[in-house]
C-alpha cells in the first residue's frame, strides 16, 4: 500500500487538512473552523484534524502555519491571525503523533505547490503572494523554497501609512492595502456599507469603471510590494493566489506588473511575469503535505 503523509493548512478561519500523495497531488480533505479563543484550543482542533485522517498508511505529518518560525529549532515565536506564540511546534506534533514532523509558514507552503505543481513549475526564482484575508507570501529561489520568515505581507510600502490587521502593531505594510479586506473596505466607501470585496470584483467583471480603479490601485500598490521583493530575492516570476487575489486577478494584475517593472532593477523588470495561482485553496494544504515527504527524505 503507498504511503501517504497528512498535510495541515492553518488559517485566521479555518484549518485544512488532507492525505497528500508524492507530487502534491490531495487524495481527501476536510475543513474545520479555526479556534481563536487561546493556543490550547487550536493544539485540540489541530489533533483533531490529524486523528480523523491518520491511517496505516500516513508516514509524517506538515503543517503550514501563519507564523513566524525559527527553523533550526521548530518553534513558533509568533503569529499574526491566531494565538500561536512561543511554542516549540514541530517537537510537541512529533511526541504527541509518533512521526516526523515537518513546518513552515503557510504562505511558504503554498508557494512550493505553487512551484511544484502549479502555475511557477519550472520557474527557478518565484515569489507568492496570496491575497485573502491576510498577505502571505513566499518564495523560490535557484529552485528552493526560501525558509525563512518571508512575511510579505509586513513589508512597509508607506511610512506612517494605515494600520496593519490582527495582532500586528505596525502601519503602513503592504497587507491593509491589497487583502480582501482592504477591498472590502473600498466598497463600502464606494458604493455603501453593504458592498465587500466579492462585490467589488463582481462589478468590476460587469464593466463598472470605479470598481476596476480600485482593483487596480490595490494592484498599484501590490506592484510597489512585488518591486522590493524582486530587487531582494532577484526574481522575476510572481504567482498570485488566495481567493481575493485569483478572484480580482484581472483587475490587479495588470497595474501590478506596469508598477513593479518600473520599479524593479532593470534585470529583473525586463522577464517579470506575473501568473494566477492554479492550485487554490488546496496549495496551502499540498504545500504542507510536500514539506512533511522533506521529513522522511523524499
Amino acid at each position: 500500500m503507498s504511503t501517504r503523509v497528512i498535510g495541515v493548512d492553518v488559517g485566521g478561519t479555518k484549518i485544512l487538512a488532507g492525505l497528500v500523495e508524492r507530487g502534491g497531488a490531495v487524495e481527501s480533505h476536510r475543513e474545520t473552523p479555526t479556534p481563536l479563543g487561546s493556543q490550547a484550543e487550536v493544539l485540540a482542533a489541530l489533533d483533531e484534524a490529524v486523528e480523523s485522517l491518520r491511517d496505516e498508511r500516513v508516514v509524517a505529518l506538515g503543517f503550514g502555519l501563519p507564523s513566524q518560525i525559527d527553523q533550526r529549532t521548530g518553534t513558533v515565536r509568533g503569529s499574526v491571525n491566531i494565538p500561536l506564540d512561543e511554542l516549540d511546534f514541530r517537537t510537541r506534533m512529533s511526541e504527541r503523533f509518533g512521526l516526523p514532523v515537518e513546518i513552515d509558514n503557510d504562505a511558504n507552503a503554498a508557494a512550493l505547490a505553487e512551484h511544484v505543481a502549479g502555475a511557477g513549475r519550472g520557474a527557478p526564482n518565484m515569489l507568492m503572494f496570496t491575497l485573502g484575508t491576510g498577505c502571505g507570501g513566499g518564495a523560490v529561489i535557484d529552485g528552493k523554497l526560501y525558509r525563512g520568515w518571508a512575511e510579505f505581507g509586513h513589508i512597509v510600502i508607506e511610512v506612517d501609512g494605515l494600520p496593519c490587521q490582527g495582532f500586528c502593531h505596525g502601519r503602513g505594510h503592504l497587507e491593509p492595502y491589497v487583502t480582501g479586506i482592504a477591498a472590502t473596505r473600498i466598497a463600502q466607501e464606494l458604493f455603501g456599507p453593504a458592498a465587500d470585496s466579492y462585490r467589488l470584483v463582481r462589478l468590476a467583471n460587469e464593466g463598472d469603471e470605479q470598481a476596476r480603479e480600485a482593483l487596480a490601485g490595490i494592484g498599484h500598490r501590490l506592484g510597489a510590494g512585488i518591486a522590493s521583493l524582486c530587487n531582494v530575492f532577484g526574481a522575476d516570476f510572481v504567482v498570485i493566489g488566495g481567493g481575493f487575489g485569483v478572484a480580482g486577478f484581472d483587475w490587479i494584475a495588470p497595474s501590478a506588473l506596469e508598477t513593479a517593472k518600473r520599479d524593479a532593477l532593470d534585470s529583473a523588470a525586463a522577464t517579470l511575469q506575473i501568473a494566477r495561482a492554479e492550485l487554490g485553496t488546496m496549495a496551502g494544504l499540498a504545500g504542507a503535505g510536500l514539506l512533511a515527504f522533506d521529513a522522511i527524505g523524499n
